[in-house]
């Protein structure tokens, strides 16, 4: 069974022409352990440099709200989130961050990076 992800909107970088860094915390995100069917609590953290286009935060919130009903480990959660995210929104750098809450006495953090590819001139 698919789960149908959110459409992510975009909007037009104000400033294009500079290199800054835009930060997202999802402090409440939630999915699901997919051997146990439990939830995992834990933070999603984004942090990207636009090219064009800027994360519309709205539609970021029900994206990030499909994975509450999804069974899926941190790294694959981790890096599918980098895929969707960099793939819509073109950016010239993305980090995606996730931190879990303790289970079972362990906490996880998966970080995964994404650059963009800078053509060469001839």
């Amino acid at each position: 069974m698919s789960i149908e992800k959110p459409v992510l909107e975009l909007f037009d970088n104000p400033s294009p022409r500079r290199n800054y860094v835009i930060t997202i915390r999802c402090p409440e995100f939630t999915s699901l352990c997919p051997k146990t069917g439990q939830p995992d609590f834990g933070e999603i953290l984004i942090k990207y440099i636009p090219d064009r286009k800027c994360i519309e935060l709205k539609s970021l919130k029900f994206y990030l709200q499909s994975y509450r009903n999804k069974g899926v480990f941190y790294e694959r959660l981790t890096n599918e989130i980098l895929d969707d995210l960099s793939a819509a929104a073109a950016p010239r750098w993305m980090q995606i961050t996730s931190r879990f809450t303790p289970r079972g006495g362990i906490t996880t953090e998966v970080c995964a990076e994404w650059k963009k590819k800078m053509q060469k001139r001839t």
